[in-house]
């Protein structure tokens, strides 16, 4: 197991939040810093320039964005297969979900909130459907509060995201 103030990424979810901090500190601050030098070569640094106070907004954004990076990689603890439980749900399962009573069938991916992607089926252990899901076993049924009402699901296989 891994110390509990620990960040625990997926492989994949590391590299990815690697090559994010890579993107946001080589490409994103260099085109920052060139709109920054085309404004002043312009003498648009009044007051009231909407642009570069816009852009001033966006480098700290990205600075915020940096810095967070940055302490979630150093405090990240990669999962292995020996850190995932197989006959529960928890950080790093793959969850097969049915809704109760129906034959579909959804996988999600339960992550920490560092690596969290809707889009990608990662889904944090700190949303209400992460929560639900954690420590639960195959069989069990889980509701889940939504914006359209209360949803049953069965979990139907639990695997890990590391093999």
């Amino acid at each position: 197991m891994y110390d509990e103030d620990a960040i625990p990424l997926t492989p994949k979810g590391y590299q990815r939040l690697k090559e994010e901090l890579e993107r946001l500190t080589t490409a994103v601050r260099t085109d920052i810093a060139a709109r920054i030098r085309d404004s002043m070569d312009h003498g648009e640094f009044s007051e009231e320039n909407a642009e570069l106070d816009e852009i001033k907004f966006e480098q700290s954004l990205n600075e915020e964005r940096i810095t967070e990076l940055q302490e979630i990689l150093a405090n990240a603890h990669i999962l292995t297969a020996a850190d995932i439980p197989s006959r529960t749900v928890g950080i790093g399962s793959v969850v097969t979900l049915g809704v109760a009573k129906k034959k579909e069938e959804t996988k999600v991916n339960v992550v920490s909130s560092a690596e969290a992607d809707l889009d990608n089926d990662n889904v944090s252990d700190d949303s209400p459907l992460g929560r639900a899901l954690m420590g639960r076993s195959k069989g069990d049924l889980v509701k889940v509060e939504a914006p359209a009402g209360t949803i049953t699901y069965e979990i139907r296989r639990i695997g890990k995201i590391v093999r």
